[in-house]
């Protein structure tokens, strides 16, 4: 069984709705095993940019740092539960031991996404990083949490249908792999995946990938995306396609803890693809 790592992170967010991150990863660590899960201490506090151009990034270092160690005690397969998706970039980095210095090179992040997240400091409109969160995988022109990243041939951004002109030239400039959101099929992934000679994968979900019809506690929708069948069984065909080191599931911001339970039962169908 996975180990399910809680960081309620929401200092990452560009959302006015971003305390509401709290509330949506304490709704879904609600509903799984008190046993199985760990739960990383998050400050309330906002923090500085410490002259970074990342708003927030004092607490954001000490939310990395503590997520950091966590994972360095956990021997099980984790799947972590943000927050906002800059936790995700911290658990992948763990996973595919960059976080140690010691990269895999065959491993291969699948990041789901409406959103492309590849801006840098210089193109984020908000400074926040949850708009850099998968450009710091690849490319140290977005802060990370650890001194190493992965190539960026080893990063496939999947069910994206919302890319700045910024975030176009890095990913074509980088060579990081896409699967927009109407290319998005299960034989799509597992393409992209063998593509890259994959040793193992890492899947991360943000949860305004699916179609606003699919889910509504997301505080940036963007229509045309994947129904919940369509994406639970691309997570599947991209844990068939390599072994599997853990994922990340963030970004669920319900408009109140009560509206939360209008989508955790498609939430933890996923959980249960990831976990």
């Amino acid at each position: 069984m996975a180990r399910f790592l809680v960081v309620a992170q929401w200092q990452g967010s560009s959302s006015s709705r971003a305390m509401q991150l709290i509330d949506g990863a304490t709704a879904i660590a609600g509903d799984l095993p008190r046993a199985a899960c760990t739960t990383v201490d998050v400050p309330m506090e906002a923090g500085e940019s410490l002259d970074t151009g990342v708003r927030r990034m004092s607490a954001l270092q000490q939310v990395a740092r503590a997520q950091l160690e966590a994972l360095d005690g956990l021997d099980e397969t984790v799947v972590t539960v943000g927050g906002d998706a800059g936790v995700a970039t911290t658990s992948a980095l763990a996973a595919v031991g960059a976080a140690r210095g010691e990269p895999a090179a065959g491993s291969v992040v699948v990041w789901f996404s409406s959103h492309a997240a590849m801006h840098d400091v210089s193109s984020a409109p908000d400074g926040a990083y949850a708009e850099m969160a998968a450009r710091a995988l690849v490319d140290d022109a977005a802060p990370r949490p650890s001194d190493l990243g992965i190539a960026p041939d080893r990063l496939i951004l999947a069910g994206v249908r919302v890319i700045a002109s910024a975030e176009a030239e890095a990913i074509e400039r980088l060579g990081v792999g896409i699967v927009s959101a109407d290319e998005l099929t299960p034989d799509a992934i597992t393409a992209a995946i063998a593509e890259r000679s994959a040793s193992a994968v890492y899947i991360h979900v943000d949860l305004d990938v699916l179609d606003p019809a699919a889910i509504s506690g997301v505080s940036d929708p963007e229509p045309f995306g994947p129904d919940a069948a369509t994406l639970i069984a691309c997570i599947a065909a991209a844990r068939r396609s390599a072994p599997y080191l853990g994922g990340a599931i963030t970004e669920f911001s319900p408009s109140s803890p009560a509206a939360a339970i209008d989508d955790l039962g498609v939430i933890l169908r996923l959980v249960g693809a990831l976990a």
